[in-house]
């Protein structure tokens, strides 16, 4: 059989621990055989975050932005206990939450539906998509502790020496101050990568905000979202008949729940937190969530939307034979190499991404799974429960009969 050749690399972005291990077998089992894999290589395992003093992670991110799509690996983000157990100089930063600020991306979250794996809410009968906004808010806030009462103000200084001032509180006691921000520049690039997406995916825009009680912050969001829909994307949508409509987020919580799926439902950086964890919930699992990073000017990223199954990792160092479930690495995977045959023009990159997909979703369907997914299998159904290594080989199995 003569491999798929690429013409453009993948910026390829490996990580740590039980995932980085999987990232291997995925490739020694499920790509090499098949394709000429042309990838420039990005190391984001902890010891070389450090080594580089975490220039590395940037120069990821750079890459991105030249070839225009990259697959990442689940990487760490360090606490008190990783920089002891790693003996790392730094406590370094998330290495995602910089390649997002680097690309002023938007990450898009879906579940990937299997018809013997059924979601909690039962009329869900197809794939919410989170897009979650991933600048500024609580991530980036300030924070005091007040340890007795006292006077709490909000005061900005503009770059003119203008001064603004404005009364927070009055303490009585003590208590707990935050200040948070955003900006438009951001929240602009935010709204095209979501009516882009839209429009890629041919699916309807929900955006929700509390601009009720947030008569500034939250109402920025959503004038902003109102100006560009109206001046670049209106027309299109239209053409398309798919809709974009703002609401309160907590009205949208209630629509979503009683939705029968499919669309693409926009929220601020700490509610797309939340809202993904639940939604990907609700479907079945993190390990059967995709998720991709937008850029405005059309960069893309594919990475698994969990960890990196540390629990897993010691048990394998030990000698145990992994169990992991590998799907969310497998989709990113293939989402870069069906992105990356649709840039270049090569059908036959685009075809095996297709048939890899098909070839996981008809693997668990015909009842071979993980142990996790066994665990939320519908009541009664077909399940032949198997370790990593023999749940890759029979999806290799079923892709040999399509390549």
């Amino acid at each position: 059989m003569n491999k798929i050749k690429m013409r453009t690399p993948l910026v390829e972005i490996d990580g740590d621990e039980m995932t980085r291990v999987l990232w291997k077998i995925i490739k020694d089992e499920l790509l090499l055989p098949y394709i000429e894999l042309k990838t420039e290589y990005y190391d984001l395992g902890l010891p070389e975050r450090d080594k580089t003093g975490d220039r590395i992670t940037v120069d990821a991110a750079m890459a991105t932005k030249k070839y225009g799509v990259a697959v990442k690996c689940a990487t760490i983000t360090p606490n008190k206990q990783r920089v002891e157990e790693y003996n790392l100089r730094e406590m370094w930063k998330s290495p995602n939450a910089t390649i997002r600020a680097i690309l002023d991306g938007t990450v898009f979250r879906a579940p990937i539906i299997v018809k013997n794996i059924k979601p909690v809410v039962a009329n869900w009968e197809k794939p919410i998509t989170i897009a979650r906004h991933a600048f500024g808010d609580v991530y980036k806030a300030s924070e005091i502790r007040a340890g007795e009462g006292g006077t709490a103000e909000l005061v900005f200084t503009s770059a003119s020496g203008k001064v603004t001032r404005m009364k927070v509180c009055e303490l009585d006691g003590p208590g707990v101050l935050q200040a948070m921000f955003n900006k438009d520049s951001s929240i602009r690039s935010f709204a095209h990568s979501c009516f882009k997406y839209a429009l890629s995916t041919k699916q309807d825009l929900w955006f929700s905000t509390k601009d009720t009680i947030s008569k500034q912050y939250d109402q920025t969001f959503k004038l902003i979202f109102e100006e560009i829909y109206n001046t670049h994307y209106r027309a299109e949508f239209e053409r398309l008949g798919i809709e974009y409509f703002y609401t309160l987020i907590d009205d949208a919580a209630s629509r979503v729940i009683r939705s029968s799926g499919g669309f693409i439902w926009a929220c601020k950086n700490y509610d797309g937190d939340v809202m993904s964890d639940l939604v990907s919930t609700a479907f079945g699992s993190l390990a059967m969530m995709t998720s991709i990073l937008v850029s405005p000017d059309g960069c893309y990223e594919y990475e698994a939307a969990h960890g990196t199954i540390t629990r897993h990792y010691y048990r394998y160092l030990k000698g145990e034979t992994p169990t992991s479930n590998p799907m969310a690495l497998i989709f990113a995977w293939v989402g870069a190499l069906s992105k990356r045959g649709e840039i270049d023009g090569i059908d036959e990159l685009s075809g095996f991404a297709k048939n890899l997909k098909r070839a996981c979703i008809e693997t668990i369907e015909g009842g071979v799974m993980t142990k996790d997914l066994a665990a939320l299998a519908v009541p009664g159904s077909k399940v032949t429960v198997v370790n990593t290594l023999e749940f890759i080989t029979e999806i290799k199995n079923r892709l040999d009969i399509k390549q």
